[in-house]
Parts: structure tokens; sequence; C-alpha cells
């Protein structure tokens, strides 16, 4: 039987090939470890998502996967190439696509100008032919490429936000807290629509995400984080059915439920 400590998966089933993976990472900010041996792989077509509670070092894994922290322990693969440590704008070159929670878009300007500067790397031409190719996967976004960025919904931020990294059609999309600042509803569309027709057109996507349940309702695979480590990681129908995946996530006591935790839990996110 496992243990809240135990970090195998809790079910062994094929998965496809991993297009990025994480061995071992260990990473922090001034030398202070926030994580520790996180390993953690996401392929072609999957959706994994990483969940835990505040401070459990979820999007410090994401900013040591893209390079924008120092990875101090272990290696980040890109395939079979080694990338640990290396910059964000050379991952981007070679396939790897960050959404970061804040920061994500150009508010200044309009929705065309943001996905041209996601496409920097492109020619004049190419850049066209790939708005024409990230509007088929978003049809919201053709009505409004000449409105300006600051003028737009929350949802409709993030859909942008998204799109921009697509312009350089990475392999590895990689979402922190895509949901955000978010209505449920909105919320709800971006992960049930956006995010699974991205893995149904091939994209390997890791994400963090805050919405304890609507992430499970989409992921293939799950890693719970607790205070820097690995706790639990496996098919999201196999956590739930765990009585120690609702007291480690949640804190909960043995006669509380598994949804009114989470649904307790998201209630408590900002």
């Amino acid at each position: 039987m496992l243990t809240l400590l135990d970090r195998q998966p809790l079910v062994e089933e094929a998965r496809p090939s991993p297009s990025l993976r994480a061995e071992a990472v260990t990473s922090g900010y001034g030398g202070v470890p926030v994580i520790r041996d996180i390993s953690i792989a996401v392929g072609p077509s999957e959706i994994v998502a990483v969940i835990g509670p505040n401070g459990a070092g979820k999007s410090t894994l994401l900013k040591s996967l893209v390079g924008i922290l120092h990875v101090t322990g272990g290696r980040v693969m890109l395939g079979s190439d080694d990338v640990t440590n290396r910059p964000p704008e050379e991952l981007a070159r070679r396939g790897v696509g960050y959404v970061p929670q804040v920061n994500d878009i150009f508010e200044p300007l309009t929705v065309l100008e943001n996905l041209e500067m996601g496409g920097y790397l492109l020619t004049p031409r190419k850049i066209r032919e790939r708005v024409a190719d990230v509007a088929a996967v978003f049809p919201a976004l053709p009505p409004m490429l000449k409105r300006r960025a600051d003028k737009l919904s929350g949802g409709e931020r993030k859909m942008l936000a998204i799109a921009r990294v697509l312009m350089l059609d990475p392999r590895v999309l990689i979402l922190d807290e895509p949901t955000a600042n978010l209505s449920p509803k909105l919320a709800d569309t971006l992960l049930k629509e956006h995010v699974k027709r991205l893995a149904a057109v091939g994209k390997a996507v890791l994400m963090v995400e805050q919405r304890a349940r609507a992430a499970l309702e989409v992921a293939g695979w799950t890693a719970v984080l607790v205070s820097g480590e690995t706790r639990l990681e496996g098919r999201p129908a196999d956590l739930l059915r765990r009585r120690d995946f609702e007291e480690l996530f949640l804190g909960a006591g043995p006669r509380a439920t598994p949804d009114s935790q989470l649904d307790q839990k998201e209630n408590d996110e900002p």
C-alpha cells in the first residue's frame, strides 16, 4: 500500500513517450531549494496537471523547466536532449511554449500585434500563415484582431496569451495557473475546450492549476506537490478514490468527502 511519501505512480499504464521530462529536479531562489527531486513527464496529446496546496512549489517547478530559475540538481530533458538551465529564448526556439500566470500579453498592443510579437522568430510570410493556423485553433480570435489587448475580457486575454505562444508552433505547452482570476464558467470553457483542443492537435500540455476539480476532469495524469515534493501521482480517477489524496492535498479529516473539500479549496483560492 502506498504511503503519503511514496512517489511511485499509482497505476502503471502506457503513456506517450515524453516530449519533456524533469528528472529529480531541485531548484529554488537564492540557493535555497523550494522543490526537491521532482520528476515529471508529459508527452504528445497528453494533459498533465500539477496540483497542490498554496506554497507547494508548483510555479517554481514550471519556471525551472523553462530556464527562468536555475536548476541545482537533476536535469530537464527535451526529447533526448539535456536542456537543463538553457535560457528561455533557446527553449522557445526548440519548441517549448510557456504562458506565465501574469504579464502574459502586451496590453498596449492589438490582438494582431500580440500575435506578431509571439512570432518574432518568423518571417513576415510565416507570421501570416501562423496567425491563420492559430485562428483555426481559437475561432473567436479573428473578429478581435484589431482590438487593443487591454480591452479584452479575462477569458479573452488568457486565450490571446496562449495563442501568442502558439505562434511558434511549440510541441510542448506549459501553462501556469491558466484559470487564475477567471469566473468558474470561463475557467471551465478554457480548460474543457481550449486546453483539450490543444492536446487533440498533438501538443504536450503541462499545467499548474488552482482549480483542482477542473484540472482532474481534463488531465490524463496528475501530480500532487506538497512542500516542494511529489507526494502522489497517477490517473485522476485513481487519485480521487484514495482517502490519503483527500487528506494530503486538502488537510481534510477522515469524514470529509473529496467533493466538498475540493469545493472548499477552490473557494479559498485568491
